[in-house]
């Protein structure tokens, strides 16, 4: 998978040391995958909340984080919609950023 925008999750772990490793490690498992449906999500983060229209919500940190997603499975890309705490998860509407 192609990850747009690995600088925003960057971004993130500068401002959150601790999400560092667990982001580094997503997006080197995540630009191996080759998903072509949920269900391969699925099968590499089995804790992921597949969403309508192509979302995907991963645990990040032991779940202190949550990282929102659209993929394109056609065209192997990831874009990155949102990257915050729990807290901030809670105030958006993940089916919406």
């Amino acid at each position: 998978m192609r990850i747009i925008s690995v600088n925003t999750l960057k971004a993130f772990w500068e401002k959150h040391r601790d999400a560092e490793q667990s982001l580094r490690t997503w997006i080197k498992v995540t630009k191996q995958a080759q998903w072509k449906a949920p269900p391969d999500v699925k099968k590499t983060y089995n804790s992921a909340d597949i969403l309508k229209d192509g979302r995907v919500v991963f645990d990040i940190g032991g779940n202190k984080y949550r990282l929102v997603t659209w993929v394109n499975y056609a065209y192997q890309v990831l874009y990155v919609r949102f990257i915050g705490t729990h807290r901030q998860y809670d105030e958006i509407d993940a089916d919406k950023v």
